[in-house]
């Protein structure tokens, strides 16, 4: 019989999947309950998982439940909502949320687990669904000293980093920074690319260019080396995800309050290919928003 902590899990999606399935392989045990995508968990089951009927009874059968979802209103509804977690929350359960979430939201949502004894902690993911499948993923945890080194080892399950980046709260204030860095040059990018087209600039000298100089990034790599490829698909993350970062990190500015320019203009940029219809599409596919807007040939295509 195992004597690693029973896991509970609630949203195996691109990121979850591989997170319940690095989990699984270090032995231990674990129950999911499905957020929405029921397409990834034959492999999951066959590996010994079990599903839950709610989420409440996630929380009944486990030690620590992680969630993984997209926004601070699904988390909400999951700890709050019919046979939510809350209500199986008990002294000495600990609460995992790696989801992107509002910083005010997580606030609340720890207070109302403190009065049930629960601990809830930020750990927000950084890098890809490939990582997670690989255990790769890089998590910025923020909790307690004493809960951090608690729970360390069961992240170090899908994890190659592990970062204890301050008190409660910490992980998600510094996911909410790390992405609009990240949302901001994807934005940048877009619209460099799209004026250098338009100029009659050969788009692989641009590549190659930048990516001999320090402007170069991974995010520039992924979105434009694909792209030249007629692929979109090389930063696996939603524009509407980005869209929502955009908006905690705009929110949690104002309140501070700090002036936020950057984040504002990237935040519009991604309403903008929302608007035009790309919102469920990966953050490549903002040079298809260009596109439209700037009457430009960008994309290759047959």
């Amino acid at each position: 019989m195992s004597t690693l902590p029973r896991i509970g899990f609630v949203g195996i999606g691109m990121m979850g999947h591989g997170m319940a399935k690095n989990l699984l392989a270090k032995g231990y045990p674990l129950t999911f309950k499905v957020n929405r995508d029921r397409s990834r968990l034959d492999d999951l089951i066959a590996a010994g998982a079990q599903e839950a009927k709610s989420n409440a009874e996630v929380a009944r059968g486990a030690d620590v439940v992680f969630l993984c979802v997209s926004s601070s209103p699904q988390i909400e509804a999951i700890v709050h909502g019919p046979e939510g977690l809350l209500s199986s929350a008990r002294n000495g359960l600990i609460v995992i949320d790696t989801s992107t979430a509002e910083p005010s939201s997580t606030e609340k949502l720890r207070a109302d687990f403190a009065r049930r004894g629960t601990r809830y902690i930020d750990a927000p993911l950084a890098r890809t669904p490939k990582e997670a499948e690989e255990g790769r993923l890089n998590t910025m945890v923020g909790a307690e000293p004493a809960d951090f080194a608690a729970i360390k080892p069961v992240l170090q399950a899908f994890c190659e980093n592990v970062f204890h980046v301050g008190p409660p709260g910490s992980g998600h204030v510094l996911k909410l920074v790390n992405n609009m860095l990240a949302m901001s040059m994807a934005a940048s990018i877009s619209e460099a690319v799209a004026v250098a087209a338009k100029s009659g600039l050969p788009l692989d000298k641009l590549f190659e260019v930048i990516s001999a100089g320090g402007v170069n990034s991974g995010i520039f790599q992924m979105m434009v080396g694909k792209m030249l490829q007629g692929d979109l698909g090389g930063l696996k993350f939603a524009i509407d995800n980005g869209r929502k970062d955009l908006r905690y990190y705009t929110h949690l500015a104002e309140s501070l309050p700090v002036p936020s320019f950057m984040g504002e203009a990237a935040h519009q940029s991604f309403v903008q290919a929302s608007n035009l219809g790309h919102g469920e599409k990966f953050i490549a596919s903002l040079f298809e928003a260009q596109e439209q807007t700037a009457r430009v040939r960008i994309v290759p295509r047959p």
